[in-house]
């Protein structure tokens, strides 16, 4: 069975108020017993002309775990403090598995 991926690129426009998003997501995070593959490392492209703002990634064991952590009340709480702090791209990605 396939694990699946989050991948989100965040343009954020307030610093200070995403402070809040990422108290909370975290706390989304621990929920769910995540650990993200990659929060806002520093990033190098190598091909093409995408430069990414903010990365992040997590990894789920199924489509359904990532699908009960984004609707869940702890993210949802995240998602809406987030409103006017940020731009989010979030894709799910089914991986190779």
């Amino acid at each position: 069975m396939p694990k699946y991926y989050v991948l989100a690129n965040v343009k954020v426009t307030d610093p200070q108020q995403y402070e809040e998003y990422k108290k909370l997501s975290t706390k989304a995070f621990q929920a769910h017993g995540l650990q993200p593959l990659v929060r806002g490392g520093a990033v190098e492209v190598l091909e093409g002309d995408w430069t990414p703002d903010r990365t992040v990634m997590l990894e789920f064991p199924s489509k359904e775990a990532a699908l009960a952590w984004y609707a869940s009340p702890e993210y949802q709480a995240a998602k809406k403090a987030r409103e006017g702090a940020a731009v989010m791209r979030m894709v799910l990605i089914e991986g190779a598995g």
